[in-house]
């Protein structure tokens, strides 16, 4: 990552995670980061989080726009469209704007399925995570989510779900961490019980804390043979960030 002066050549970007009491996370979230700025030389890239680790996004944008920039990219580190991504981000956009030199944000699609699609490389990051558990032959699997209350969000895991069933030829059951049932362990028991011997666990989270732990711990008591590490900086996330940067844009807000 570089710092905020304006160098020549492409628009800052800016990724903006959701944030997390677990260092781990922030950890993550910086990795993926480094491995944005490696993959695309020349573009600065900055980390920054909606709560827990700073420096928030408005932050990081003001910086940028009284360093001369005129022009960033807001990449959400989202897998689902839900309040952050909708009110969340927004505002911090907009505070930016109120509180800095005028600066052009354009705010990209998040990570998981845009316009009910999910993109082939966030399945493959999947696919990645759960080969190097090395789960053996395995007859069923739950994607495990964090958890949301929206219901589109919701829908739009199952849609990863399954293209994840579809890619590995076995049923795909969705599990939530929090915020709407089913829980990891029970998943992974109704697949046992409809007659899967051999259960595996795909994490659909960015980076590793509470959430991927609970989920870890409580599959793997339910009897799941593999439970699949988080996305965190797999080169398929680092190119399907690099596509978002280079998509047209959803929102654009002018300070």
């Amino acid at each position: 990552m570089t710092g905020p002066g304006v160098a020549d050549g492409a628009d800052p970007v800016v990724l903006v995670a959701h944030g997390s009491r677990d260092p781990r996370a922030a950890d993550a979230t910086r990795a993926l980061a480094r491995a944005v700025s490696a993959a695309r030389p020349g573009t600065p890239v900055f980390a920054s989080w909606l709560d827990h680790t700073d420096p928030g996004p408005t932050e990081v944008l003001r910086d940028l726009a009284v360093a001369g920039h005129r022009r960033a990219v807001l990449v959400p580190l989202l897998l689902t469209a839900a309040y952050h991504h909708r009110v969340d981000i927004p505002a911090a956009v907009a505070a930016a704007a109120r509180s800095g030199p005028p600066l052009t944000v354009r705010v990209t699609d998040v990570l998981g399925p845009a316009d009910d699609t999910t993109d082939p490389g966030l399945l493959a990051g999947l696919c990645r995570r759960l080969g190097e558990t090395r789960p053996g032959r395995f007859d069923a699997l739950v994607l495990a989510a964090a958890g949301t209350r929206d219901a589109r969000a919701r829908r739009s895991v199952g849609r990863v779900a399954d293209a994840l069933g579809v890619e590995f030829g076995v049923p795909c059951r969705v599990a939530y961490a929090s915020a709407a049932p089913p829980a990891a362990g029970v998943a992974v028991s109704r697949l046992r019980a409809s007659g899967a011997r051999r259960v595996a666990v795909a994490a659909y989270f960015l980076a590793p804390g509470l959430f991927h732990d609970a989920v870890t711990q409580a599959a793997v008591t339910a009897g799941a043979v593999a439970v699949a590490a988080p996305l965190t900086d797999a080169p398929e996330l680092v190119e399907l960030v690099l596509r978002r940067v280079d998509d047209r844009p959803v929102l654009a807000s002018t300070g």
